[in-house]
């Protein structure tokens, strides 16, 4: 007997793994939500501790960088919680006509805003009461965020480039959470988990829930002596982060991106493969 749930399966499974996350009472889902950016939150200020200093290769920073963050989804998935970027994989449940538009927006919009109060929650308890940001984390937290809002890219336009690096995000989280549904003991879930995460920061894609602490941390940090005295940054550019362009520059084309990632290019693909086509 297969220790796994085959691919057929598993696109099968989450036509009522939706319906279920659909019919759960809005306090439930905000709550939920509420955990889920926390736990990503804990992952992000892990990985931006890792990320603080110099490694010998890039590549092995990345590595080491994308290897704790994926911490964050193992406590999403484990002990159960709602993340949005996950969510969107609910477009089999809407494709195979067991939910509604108007199910499937009350959940996502619920849920987008329980993980924004987690992750905000969290960075303000982290980078702005704690202290542990006083120094050189908080000098890494200020320069993500900067980047994340104003980095230029070489041939297209900061907003366009974060929307692909966004697809390719969701793509393999989606694909995280299916091998993890897939799996059947904890083990098997965490390896699961663990490789798409780890290649999705490592490939540099962008994540509209870690964003959501990674942005905010960053312009709390930005309030510590030690940080204001030793960022080598230019003023202006430092400027650029605030709690405007944080969406405007980032989480609206990023949540775009991930969105688009996850319900059709993992969600919408494997309906039509696996569910469509033999239900015909």
């Amino acid at each position: 007997m297969a220790n796994f749930i085959p691919p057929q399966g598993l696109a099968q499974a989450l036509v009522p793994w939706g319906t279920k996350k659909a019919q759960r009472p809005l306090v439930d889902l905000l709550v939920l939500g509420f955990l889920a950016g926390a736990y990503i939150g804990f992952a992000a200020h892990l990985a931006t501790v890792v990320g603080t200093g110099d490694f010998a290769w890039l590549g092995m920073k990345k590595l080491a960088v994308g290897a704790v963050f994926s911490l964050g989804l193992m406590l999403v998935i484990i002990p159960g919680s709602e993340l949005w970027t996950g969510n969107t994989l609910m477009s089999v449940s809407l494709l195979q006509r067991q939910i509604s538009w108007k199910e499937m927006m009350r959940n996502w919009l619920l849920v987008y805003i329980g993980n924004l109060l987690g992750s905000l929650f969290l960075a303000w308890m982290i980078a702005g009461q704690t202290g542990i940001l006083d120094g050189p984390i908080g000098v890494s937290a200020v320069k993500i965020a900067v980047a994340k809002v104003s980095q230029p890219v070489a041939g297209s336009s900061h907003n366009l480039a974060y929307f692909f690096r966004a697809v390719g995000c969701n793509w393999l989280v989606c694909l995280a959470i299916l091998l993890a549904m897939a799996a059947q003991d904890i083990g098997g879930k965490i390896l699961g988990i663990f490789f798409p995460i780890m290649a999705f920061v490592a490939s540099g894609f962008e994540h509209a829930i870690a964003n959501m602490y990674f942005i905010p941390a960053g312009i709390f940090a930005r309030q510590w002596p030690n940080v204001q005295a030793t960022i080598d940054m230019d003023p202006t550019v430092m400027a650029s982060l605030t709690w405007s362009s944080m969406w405007i520059d980032n989480l609206l084309v990023v949540s775009l991106g991930n969105l688009v990632g996850g319900s059709i290019f993992v969600g919408g693909l494997y309906w039509l493969v696996y569910i469509r086509r033999t239900s015909q």
